[in-house]
């Protein structure tokens, strides 16, 4: 499984490699926004095949960042580690927050995947050029406002902010809060305190931050961070007894610091009326789409109760109350299931009751991760063939295990075969994968029956079923 490091301000440089030169243009792809938001997103982060992986849990969920690349990375080989790591987690591979550029490559990565795409979360960017010089009919009315702010306070000026500017920020926050709505409401409260947090890393070579003074007074601030050809704007704040000043901010900002920047991102407006109309009459360019990709296996999608197979000789379905003394008998065969390569006992977390397997298999189903067919001779239980590992890209893991005292007579590969075919070919899986211990010959006369031979490792052979 991947080994995640909780985001801190600390790793933040290392973050930095990755977005300082990602593309996507979202804000979420920044160290800003994982640091203030971090109560929220819970962000922990990764490298792997020369990529950022960052996972959030937002409201319980674990949801995943679309890989971010370094100059050498492996955009397909980190999300097959995402995937890989969900598997063993038995978690679903949720990719949030993807960009419009690579939206695409997602949908011909998942058959099956549920796309959302909500209005409230989506970033406001602008064109730079349009921000620094309001130019045109359109922007009328922020040049009315500036110009109104400009006759009334002649003298403001807008300068950087640096890490020796401390007291003069928080004197700021003082005033701020003394105009603040008395009647805002808990988010309005608590994205304030999140951003007096965020202003103490002023002085950060990654953030740059600017303010307009009226005097020596500082009556507005804002605090930005470059991404490749973005300025994603983290944080704009003003005095509202300065008439103006926002729009004179947001110009004086994009001229001291959008060089070499296409687009300012001013973030979403997280469904607060206010901001959406304020975003709004700036005129931006593109209201940026954030892509949640839910991706589904096949048993989610086509399978509502576990079917009766017959072959020749067997039916396999699904497992009964009946069937339990036989089951556990099956399951703790240890001699027998030292080549089953999973550890049924160590897998419950606690102590062995009597419906203990056939409950985990029951709620394996439920929760369509997998699918346990009994395998019965004159309907009786004599094994089992468990299609599991669904990697929602189209493959499976397919494993088969038989009672001793029937062994040797070609049982499990007529059921290992007849699953196969169901998941190829009823499901529409277009993929099945299994292995076996190199030292388990009988399972490799089976699976070579079967099936045709992938690869090995030091441990073990593996073979696949495609169509």
């Amino acid at each position: 499984m991947l080994e995640f490091k909780p985001v801190t301000k600390q790793e933040a440089p290392r973050l930095r490699r990755y977005y300082q030169t990602c593309e996507f243009g979202l804000c979420e792809y920044s160290v800003g926004t994982k640091l203030m938001w971090k109560a929220a997103l819970h962000p922990a982060w990764a490298e792997i095949a020369g990529c950022l992986v960052v996972r959030n849990e937002i409201d319980g969920q674990v949801v995943f960042d679309y890989p971010v690349p370094g100059p050498e990375g492996d955009e397909d080989a980190a999300l097959e580690a995402i995937e890989n790591d969900c598997l063993e987690r038995g978690i679903p591979p949720v990719i949030s927050v993807v960009p419009e550029c690579r939206a695409a490559k997602l949908l011909g990565r998942y058959p099956y995947v549920r796309v959302s795409d909500v209005r409230t979360w989506r970033d406001y960017v602008y064109y730079r050029e349009d921000l620094q010089f309001f130019a045109g009919r359109r922007y009328s009315g922020q040049r009315n406002h500036i110009n109104k702010f400009r006759s009334k306070w002649p003298d403001a000026q807008f300068r950087p902010l640096t890490a020796a500017d401390a007291p003069v920020i928080e004197q700021f926050w003082q005033d701020y809060e003394a105009e603040f709505p008395k009647d805002s409401n808990a988010k309005a409260k608590n994205e304030l305190e999140l951003a007096k947090k965020m202003l103490k890393m002023t002085g950060k070579p990654y953030f740059f931050t600017g303010g307009m003074f009226d005097g020596e007074k500082l009556i507005a601030l804002s605090l930005a961070e470059k991404c490749g050809d973005t300025l994603i704007i983290h944080i704009e704040k003003a005095l509202y007894s300065y008439t103006g000043v926002y729009p004179a901010l947001v110009q004086a900002f994009a001229d001291a610091f959008g060089d070499g920047c296409q687009w300012i991102n001013r973030e979403d407006d997280a469904a607060d009326k206010g901001l959406r109309t304020s975003k709004l009459q700036y005129g931006p360019a593109r209201l940026a789409p954030k892509y949640r990709f839910d991706p589904q296996n096949e048993l989610l999608n086509h399978v509502q109760a576990i079917p009766e197979l017959k072959t020749e000789r067997l039916t396999l379905s699904a497992l009964t109350e009946a069937d339990i003394p036989a089951y556990n008998a099956l399951v703790l065969d240890a001699d027998r299931n030292r080549w089953w390569g999973y550890d049924d006992v160590g897998g419950l977390g606690g102590r062995v009751e009597e419906r203990s397997f056939f409950d985990v298999a029951k709620r394996d189903f439920e929760n369509r991760q997998a699918v346990n067919f009994a395998v019965r001779l004159d309907g009786k239980l004599i094994g089992e063939a468990v299609l599991y590992r669904f990697d929602c890209r189209g493959g499976a893991e397919l494993g088969c295990r038989i009672d001793k005292a029937y062994a040797g007579n070609g049982y499990g590969t007529e059921a290992f075969a007849a699953v196969a075919e169901w998941g190829l070919y009823k499901i529409h899986l277009s993929r099945v994968v299994a292995k076996c211990y190199k030292e388990n010959q009988a399972s490799y006369k089976m699976l070579s029956a079967c099936m045709r031979k992938k690869g090995e490792d030091d441990t073990f052979f593996y073979f696949e079923k495609l169509v």
